[in-house]
């Protein structure tokens, strides 16, 4: 699934092209990807509206509109969003066709049609279930290590399906969840009561490095992922532990380990992240 960085990327690459634009038209090719309204509706609402600007929040895009419209958008597992010439051929898996005003198109394809779309009028925006409930962004200021200290003392769950829970940090999943606890060496299922001050502030930096790095670096590309203009990440190179299992550990050398951890896959060194 796309993470904070993947989707950051999207939104930096989408930006410059579609603000200022307008939508003209609107094809539906898979109608269980919008979510609300109707189609009728939908179909009705963007039209003429133009791109004010494109923000993200946590996993999601949000293409702010004229009229006071936000068309909010999560990839889920496969989705992408990319601007098109319109004479380039259609890929496999479109959902979704905007016009755009310049004759180019806007993009939606998704292989395991997980992801969706909303058109919502901006004051209904924060009622939205999923959107209002998502937790504090881990590269805004907000985010502080008395922050962290403070909301993990708080909650008696295992570090990694913690991190994972949107409610709690927004825009953190697998890849870059692993990443931070290799780098703060936190074995992802040690009790978050069980941290101390030392680890709890090097959870902290290693949390805002590997996200900052990954946005950096485009993004990290392991399956699907591509960015706007159809071009694949860069942060799958650097990567330490994620889908390096066997391979030597880049602290001591011994080999990574998989293993299920709330019915997801944690990769990390027995050696540096101890129990």
């Amino acid at each position: 699934m796309p993470e904070l960085p993947e989707v950051e990327t999207v939104r930096r690459t989408l930006e410059p092209k579609l603000a200022g634009l307008k939508f003209t038209a609107v094809q539906i090719l898979m109608p269980k990807v919008i979510k609300t309204p109707d189609l009728d509706q939908f179909k009705e609402i963007i039209l003429d509206k133009k791109i004010i600007k494109i923000n993200r929040r946590g996993k999601y895009l949000l293409l702010h509109l004229s009229e006071k419209y936000t068309l909010l958008v999560h990839l889920r597992m496969t989705g992408r969003l990319t601007y098109s010439e319109k004479e380039t051929p259609v890929a496999k898996h479109t959902h979704v066709i905007f016009t755009l005003s310049n004759g180019c198109q806007l993009r939606f394809c998704d292989t395991r049609q997980f992801g969706r779309l909303w058109m919502v009028p901006v004051p209904s925006l924060e009622e939205l279930a999923g959107f209002k409930d998502l937790g504090v962004e881990p590269l805004d200021d907000r985010f502080t290590r008395d922050y962290l200290k403070k909301e993990l003392r708080r909650r008696h769950a295992r570090i990694k399906p913690l991190l994972l829970d949107q409610t709690f940090i927004a825009g953190l999943g697998n890849i870059y969840t692993d990443e931070a606890l290799h780098r703060a060496r936190i074995n992802p299922e040690r009790l978050c009561t069980t941290l101390t001050p030392r680890e709890i502030a090097h959870l902290y930096h290693a949390i805002r490095e590997v996200l900052q790095e990954g946005i950096e670096n485009r993004g990290t590309t392991v399956r699907d992922f591509i960015d706007g203009n159809g071009r694949a990440g860069g942060y799958q190179e650097l990567l330490r532990v994620y889908s390096r299992e066997g391979e030597p550990c880049p602290h001591c050398n011994r080999p990574i380990v998989r293993k299920k951890l709330g019915g997801r896959s944690s990769y990390y060194c027995p050696f540096c992240q101890k129990i």
